[in-house]
C-alpha cells in the first residue's frame, strides 16, 4: 500500500469549464438586453438566469475540498465542505456496495457502504457541521427498507414525519452515552443499518471511480494494513 492514496471528488471535475460558461453566458444575455430589441428581452432573462445558476454550480464545486478520500497506513480520513471524519482500518467490520430489494430483484445503489465496529470512533472524530449535513442529505435512504404500504403512502405526500426524527440520546454497546446531535447520527446509523445493512454511506459523486473500484480499494488497503500488522514482531 502507499503511504498515501488520495481520492479526487467528481464534482471537482470540470469547475474552470462550468465557470467560463457561465461567464459566456451572462456576456451574451447582457449583448441581447443592451443591443437587440425588446422582442429577445425575455429570451435575453432566461439566458441571464441560467448563466446565474450555472455559476452557482461552479462555485458550489471550488468550495468542495480537491479530495474527498485520504488514504493512509493507519487512517480513512474523509475531507469535506463542512467537515470531515476519520476512521482506523481497524474500525471498519465491512465494505461493500449497498443492494435493495425491490420486487423480486435486488438492485444497487449508487453508493458505498461502511459498516462500523464500534460508533465511538467516528463520533469523537466528526465534525457538528458534517453531521447535520448527514442527517439531512441521507433521509431518502430512510424509504429503503420499508413495508410496500409505508413506501406508498410515503410516494402520495401522506408519509408519517417520525421517521425522519431521532432521538437524542444514545447508548453504544460499551455502555458510553451520547446526546444531542451525535446521539442523532449514532440512532441515524443505526437505523439504516437495521434496513440496509450499513452505518455510513458515500455517494458515486464523492469519487474518482466506479463505487465497486472504490470497494475494492479500501478492502485491499484493509488486508494489507492487517498482513503488514500481523508480520510485525
Amino acid at each position: 500500500m502507499q503511504e498515501l492514496i488520495e481520492i479526487r471528488r467528481a464534482t471537482k471535475r470540470n469547475v474552470l469549464t462550468t465557470t467560463l460558461l457561465g461567464v459566456v453566458g451572462l456576456f451574451t444575455a447582457t449583448q441581447i438586453l443592451l443591443w437587440l430589441p425588446t422582442i429577445f428581452y425575455v429570451p435575453g432573462i432566461l439566458l441571464v438566469s441560467l448563466s446565474l445558476v450555472t455559476l452557482l454550480v461552479a462555485f458550489f464545486k471550488y468550495r468542495e475540498p480537491q479530495h474527498s478520500f485520504v488514504l493512509s497506513r493507519q487512517h480513512i480520513h474523509y475531507q469535506h465542505k463542512n467537515g470531515g471524519w476519520q476512521l482506523g482500518w481497524q474500525d471498519i467490520q465491512r465494505i461493500a456496495v449497498p443492494r435493495i430489494t425491490q420486487g423480486v430483484e435486488q438492485n444497487e445503489l449508487a453508493m458505498v457502504g461502511i459498516k462500523l465496529k464500534s460508533y465511538q470512533p467516528l463520533l469523537t472524530s466528526i465534525s457538528p457541521r458534517l453531521m447535520t449535513n448527514i442527517l439531512m442529505e441521507q433521509r431518502p435512504l430512510l424509504l429503503y427498507g420499508l413495508g410496500a404500504e409505508h413506501q406508498l403512502q410515503c410516494k402520495t405526500g401522506n408519509c408519517y414525519g417520525n421517521d425522519l426524527l431521532e432521538d437524542d440520546r444514545f447508548k453504544d454497546s460499551d455502555g458510553l452515552i451520547y446526546t444531542g446531535i451525535q446521539a442523532m447520527l449514532a440512532n441515524r446509523m443505526q437505523k439504516l443499518r437495521q434496513r440496509l445493512g450499513f452505518d455510513l454511506y458515500i455517494a458515486g459523486s464523492e469519487l474518482d471511480r466506479s463505487e465497486h473500484a472504490f470497494v475494492q480499494l479500501l478492502q485491499q488497503c484493509q488486508q494489507q494494513v492487517i498482513v503488514d500488522r500481523a508480520a510485525q514482531p
